[in-house]
């Protein structure tokens, strides 16, 4: 009898039955949500081209997106697997924590898809292979020895925003052709306004959910050493003035982004309101700063999508 490597023992009645669920557990070791948003990354970076490039070839577009998203699925997936510990003494319910997926299996499964990220760029243009590839690094460092570097917050800062910029970048380069063709202005601003979102108020609102588990880990996150009270105030502060900095630039240049803008304004209030319920309830409600930080990069990104590429689909 076939057996899976899920809690080390056997538990399919076929190589195709376990090596099915090990993926399964992959894929929610991988977050759903992270992976989703990591693809509208790409193709709001794709979106955004739309000016400086007549017409893509749609077909490459989701080609590119899905190497992206490979790659992401391996760096999440390496991610649970370094962080077993903490994600235990955090309760966390994803499969490595909770014992149903070895992360040996998870191990093998993370460095199958990093390759597959690399081979699913064939014939792209060359400019996205490097986008993969610097993208594959990164999450290394992030996650694997002896760097660590998701130990400190500036470390993940400077990891989040490098992997951000490059799915916006790699989109671009996908629409393109990798040609010297010069970066849109309202690229570059949405880039630069969701990156910071993702990092300075992403990595403080999942830092505030995972202090006991990070601490026992040994890491040096702005909630392990600043405290909760302040890291929650940090949090809605930015939030608030990375808002409020998007609706007004985008107002003075009149770009097409009010919309976006307007989305991200809206969720600012909501990380502010969820971080006031958690310091309420702290065991119940920890984790809805996070959740409202996650719901806002998926609507803001959304928006973009819809109010930008309505007639240039057409194209496509």
């Amino acid at each position: 009898m076939a057996s899976t490597w899920t809690s080390g023992r056997a538990s399919g009645p076929s190589a195709l039955k376990s090596a099915v669920r090990i993926l399964g557990f992959c894929a929610v070791e991988a977050r759903p949500s992270v992976l989703a948003v990591s693809m509208l990354r790409f193709l709001v970076g794709a979106a955004l081209a739309l000016p400086a490039a007549a017409s893509p070839e749609l077909a490459k577009v989701l080609q590119g997106g899905a190497a992206w998203v490979l790659s992401i699925f391996a760096i999440y997936v390496g991610n649970g697997v370094s962080d077993v510990t903490e994600d235990r003494v955090n309760g966390s319910r994803r499969p490595i924590a909770r014992g149903d997926l070895d992360p040996r299996a998870a191990a093998l499964v993370a460095v199958l898809a990093a390759v597959a990220s690399l081979l699913a760029t064939a014939g792209l243009p060359g400019a996205m292979t490097w986008v993969i590839a610097v993208n594959l690094v990164l999450g290394y460092l992030y996650s694997g020895a002896p760097f660590h570097l998701k130990g400190r917050s500036g470390g993940a800062v400077a990891v989040l925003c490098g992997s951000g910029l490059l799915a916006y970048w790699g989109g671009f380069t996908v629409v393109v052709g990798g040609a010297g063709v010069p970066t849109p202005i309202t690229l570059i601003m949405f880039a630069v306004a969701a990156t910071c979102w993702m990092t300075l108020v992403g990595i403080p609102a999942k830092d505030l959910s995972d202090i006991a588990g990070d601490a026992a880990a040994g890491r040096r996150t702005i909630a392990v050493t600043w405290g909760a009270r302040v890291t929650r105030n940090v949090m809605s502060a930015t939030a608030l003035i990375l808002a409020v900095s998007f609706c007004l630039v985008g107002l003075a240049l009149a770009m097409p982004l009010a919309g976006a803008a307007l989305a991200m304004l809206a969720g600012a209030v909501a990380v502010v309101l969820a971080g006031r319920a958690a310091a309420v309830d702290v065991g119940r409600r920890r984790r809805r700063p996070y959740r409202a930080f996650m719901g806002t990069q998926h609507v803001v990104h959304i928006t973009v999508l819809f109010t930008n590429i309505r007639q240039d689909m057409l194209l496509w």
